[in-house]
């Protein structure tokens, strides 16, 4: 097994992050939160990459949330580059469409990362909570902010109560886009990703942003369609995208 606490994979146009402290739950410590950004950051500047997959190494979690070790011992994240790029990840500010790859239980932190992600897979053994409220907290990384993202009641059930729920009933609350055998999970979440990644990436870009911003600030999303729709239908990739239609080939996109 690597050292690494964050694994690279690329398979076609898509980058896999895996979290590797599988000894640690796959929890967030300062150097693994700075790998994952940094890992962003270079995904973003290359323009091959068209999608990720974020996973965890193990069967015992995908993430259980902030290290407490080291949050004791008063470690705390840096705010360079690469802090900032996680915390895009925590925003779902990513550049990139992000595929969540639950291979176990996400709690804390480790649900908001997931949060962060377009689409989850998770298995079918998992579990997934926001238990801070237990310990005189908040979900600071985003998890109050799930009300925009699943119904009202179910959002406080789960912020208020900090139990858990299994995968099943996350599914149902529209939490989860998938559930699946453990051994299922990457490759669910790798299909979803290259579907994803073959499409237009000028379009992906802004269907990603308007679906965001209808969720959590509808108020703002016609302005911001009015723009879109400008620059989408006067891109070569709508061009392109016609004529590979005509001409019944696979279209070659440029991002513009």
């Amino acid at each position: 097994m690597s050292d690494q606490e964050l694994v690279t994979e690329r398979r076609g146009a898509v980058t896999i992050l895996r979290l590797n402290r599988p000894e640690a739950r796959n929890a967030l410590n300062p150097s693994l939160i700075h790998a994952i950004g940094a890992a962003i950051l270079e995904a973003e500047a290359d323009d091959s990459t068209r999608a990720l997959v974020l996973t965890g190494t193990g069967d015992r979690a995908f993430c259980g949330g902030m290290d407490l070790r080291s949050f004791a011992e008063g470690k705390g994240m840096e705010f360079d580059e690469a802090g900032q790029a996680f915390m895009r990840l925590m925003d779902g500010g990513v550049a990139l469409p992000i595929v969540g790859a639950a291979n176990a239980t996400a709690v804390a932190g480790g649900l908001e990362l997931l949060l962060g992600c377009d689409m989850v897979v998770a298995a079918a053994g998992a579990r997934f909570g926001l238990p801070e409220v237990q310990r005189g907290l908040i979900p600071g990384g985003g998890g109050t902010l799930l009300g925009a993202r699943i119904p009202l009641a179910q959002a406080m059930e789960l912020v208020l109560t900090g139990d858990a729920v299994d995968a099943e009933r996350a599914l149902q609350m529209g939490l989860v886009n998938a559930v699946v055998p453990a051994d299922q999970v990457l490759d669910t979440a790798l299909g979803l990703a290259e579907r994803i990644a073959g499409n237009g990436p000028l379009a992906i870009t802004a269907a990603r942003d308007l679906v965001r911003l209808a969720a959590f600030d509808p108020g703002a999303v016609r302005a911001r369609l009015d723009h879109w729709r400008a620059v989408i239908f006067s891109s070569d990739d709508a061009k392109e995208g016609a004529r590979a239609f005509v001409e019944k080939r696979p279209p070659q996109w440029q991002g513009r």
